[in-house]
């Protein structure tokens, strides 16, 4: 069984930045899709970032390309979100997931039961 555990939450002034990290444990198959989620109170569940585990293909929502990075940590099923020029609607809950297959920035449901963590919140303030 997998788990996940964001860490790296905190709060940042506009145009700084912020590392989020996942790590993952337990059995993970030999392709896979790792990605990152944020939701503000009240709002949906938003796809920010996916990576694909053996070619390394990533996908961005358009909000946040060219600002936020995907990776994995080594050779490790660890991933970590960087962050740089926060802005102030950046601010949200950010979960991080894993799920047999990417979909877009996000995953797909197809292919079983996707691996969510509990959270880390990021505060950005003008």
């Amino acid at each position: 069984q997998v788990e996940l555990v964001e860490s790296g939450g905190g709060s940042v002034q506009a145009g700084g930045s912020l590392t989020l990290s996942c790590k993952v444990s337990g059995v993970t198959p030999p392709l896979y899709c790792m990605a990152w989620y944020r939701q503000v109170p009240g709002g949906e569940r938003e796809a920010v970032a996916s990576l694909i585990s053996n070619s390394g293909t990533t996908y961005y929502a358009d909000s946040v390309k060219g600002r936020f990075t995907i990776s994995r940590v080594n050779t490790n099923k660890d991933f970590i979100l960087q962050m740089a020029n926060l802005k102030r609607e950046d601010t949200a809950n950010y979960y991080c997931v894993t799920a047999r297959f990417c979909l877009g920035a996000g995953i797909s449901v197809t292919g079983g039961t996707p691996t969510w963590g509990q959270g880390t919140q990021v505060t950005v303030t003008s």
